[in-house]
């Protein structure tokens, strides 16, 4: 049970192309986007869908996959853990965000 205290599984397409970094010590980490989407139909019998946006980022021999294969639109499933970070913004304001470190991607979808 411990390989699974910290695990995220989606499946969903990127918002945008993917932001990529070169670090100090020569390595990547690329950051994208990705919107999921479930669809439900509501007490009056319409039809409902709620996306939810999330942040991602790749580090290592990953990042370099991420880079070539992935783009604005593509449909993926990633697999990986949730990460908290804060930070200040320009304003003084403390804010919070959760990022997901992935540790797997597989695409889908057309060529």
């Amino acid at each position: 049970m411990n390989s699974i205290k910290n695990t995220v599984q989606l499946i969903g397409n990127l918002g945008a192309n993917p932001e990529i970094k070169t670090l100090e010590n020569g390595g990547k980490m690329v950051k994208f986007s990705m919107a999921t989407s479930d669809t439900y139909t509501n007490k009056s019998g319409e039809k409902v869908t709620d996306t939810q946006w999330h942040t991602l980022t790749v580090f290592g021999n990953l990042a370099g996959i991420a880079e070539k294969y992935l783009a604005k639109g593509k449909e993926v499933a990633v697999q990986g853990k949730l990460v908290n970070q804060s930070y200040t913004d320009k304003e003084g304001n403390k804010k919070y965000a959760i990022n997901i470190m992935v540790s797997e991607i597989l695409l889908l979808g057309s060529k």
